[in-house]
């Protein structure tokens, strides 16, 4: 039982102080490309991550303070590791605090038992936009242009179209109150929006869109991308 206990505290990722510093050394360890390091780093990586020391050797290693020789060989290409270590931090924050069922693009509904399933069937956490839309009429093709976007900055929303005329539902929904925004969240009916172009200007961009529907707050925070390529390059 010990023994995985011990197992399991040398596979987390450790916190306070002392826990980041060893999690942070671990993880620049991990990172260097040990295949162009010099003999004599090769060597003290060997000594400084062996996988073969006894265990208690192992956490005495980690719990001990910095050698000269690790600062010197820590020390190096740091600003780039550092930000590879923070976006992995990020990350894994990021995936703790998420919740629900994550989307791709924009869902397209065939039939009214489609609509009612998706708005009785999804997850209670997940708010679901459908767009009824005809084509040819006004502002239709611009508003589904703008959800494809949408659906790339929210991707724990559900965002759904349908065709008035599939919906089953085309004497309810004239041309004259399309296009037709619905907001769901866990059944319920959130927010109905008839006509929604009217709300914006007569030329309109997705974040119009989203401003629109989060003056209503129908919209989560919207996610921050954790990987930043730029940060690379700059380093590189």
């Amino acid at each position: 039982m010990s023994d995985r206990l011990i197992d399991m505290e040398d596979n987390v990722t450790q916190t306070g102080p002392k826990g980041v510093i060893n999690d942070w050394r671990r993880f620049k360890l991990e990172s260097m490309d040990q295949e162009n390091l010099p003999s004599a780093k090769k060597e003290l990586l060997r000594q400084m991550s062996s996988p073969h020391k006894a265990r208690e050797d192992t956490r005495a290693n980690l719990n001990r303070k910095m050698s000269v020789q690790e600062y010197e060989l820590l020390k190096e290409e740091d600003e780039g590791c550092l930000k590879k270590y923070r976006r992995r931090c990020m990350q894994e924050m990021h995936d703790k605090l998420s919740f629900g069922p994550r989307f791709e693009g924009v869902h397209d509904l065939d039939s009214g038992e489609a609509f009612l399933e998706v708005i009785e069937k999804e997850h209670h956490t997940t708010m679901v936009v459908v767009h009824i839309y005809k084509v040819g009429v006004k502002g239709c093709e611009e508003l589904n242009t703008c959800l494809d976007c949408l659906a790339t900055e929210y991707p724990s929303v559900k965002f759904c179209r349908i065709d008035a005329v599939a919906s089953g539902a085309a004497e309810r929904f004239s041309d004259e109150v399309l296009p037709t925004l619905l907001v769901y969240k866990a059944g319920e009916l959130l927010g109905n929006f008839l006509a929604c172009t009217q709300h914006l200007n007569e030329e309109f961009f997705a974040t119009d869109v989203e401003a629109f529907l989060n003056s209503y707050g129908l919209l989560p925070e919207k996610e921050v991308p954790v990987a930043v390529d730029e940060e690379e390059n700059d380093v590189e």
